[in-house]
């Protein structure tokens, strides 16, 4: 059960992977969820690293800020291309639609890169070990709720958007665009000075 709340933890908060995934699910929600998948399979990434010990590079000063600059370079990125494609159209009474491979590729790998290149996800595995460890809780039960909770949101969060789009005018969606472009950009400068306060 903690397990469970520790997941949602760490998939509800608002961040840049979240604004991702709600704004393509008003246009696609197998790439919504391609972005969520690649998200959680950089939590896997890290949490192998972790059990096998070798997470304790990622104290290193110097990976942390290499890891800060490129996350921030890759979050600008991102919120440019949000904003680029703000006046997109949604097709509202889309039927039998189909997903090209390359586009669910690409969401996937732009959700781990979003999540693998955040400093954050590192903290929050080191913690969530360290919590584990202090509560005597099981490791594997522990971690399978943990992975249960990411699931369930990042595929019945953009699902419960996608039924819901028609509710959106072209307007609507060009502004969650424009929003969510500001809201990636925020975290990308934010992101910019936790890197830079490192330097010192």
């Amino acid at each position: 059960m903690e397990g469970f709340v520790l997941g949602l933890g760490a998939a509800v908060p608002l961040g840049p992977v979240n604004i991702l995934i709600m704004t393509n699910a008003l246009k696609n929600y197998k790439n919504a969820v391609a972005l969520g998948a690649g998200a959680m399979s950089a939590d896997i990434t890290y949490l192998t690293l972790l059990l096998f010990g070798f997470l304790v590079f990622a104290k290193n000063g110097a990976v942390q800020i290499g890891l800060g600059l490129f996350g921030t370079l890759f979050l600008f990125y991102i919120s440019y291309l949000i904003f680029k494609g703000r006046n997109q159209k949604v097709e509202i009474h889309q039927k039998g639609e189909t997903v090209e491979k390359d586009k669910i590729l690409s969401n996937y790998l732009k959700g781990y890169s979003i999540t693998l290149l955040n400093p954050y996800t590192i903290g929050f595995w080191i913690s969530v070990s360290v919590y584990i460890a202090n509560k005597h809780l099981s490791f594997i039960f522990t971690l399978l709720g943990l992975f249960c909770a990411i699931f369930l949101w990042i595929t019945l969060m953009p699902l419960a958007i996608h039924k819901t789009k028609h509710l959106f005018s072209q307007t609507i969606t060009k502004n969650i665009s424009i929003v969510s472009a500001g809201i990636i950009l925020f975290f990308a400068v934010g992101m910019l000075v936790n890197t830079i306060n490192k330097f010192h």
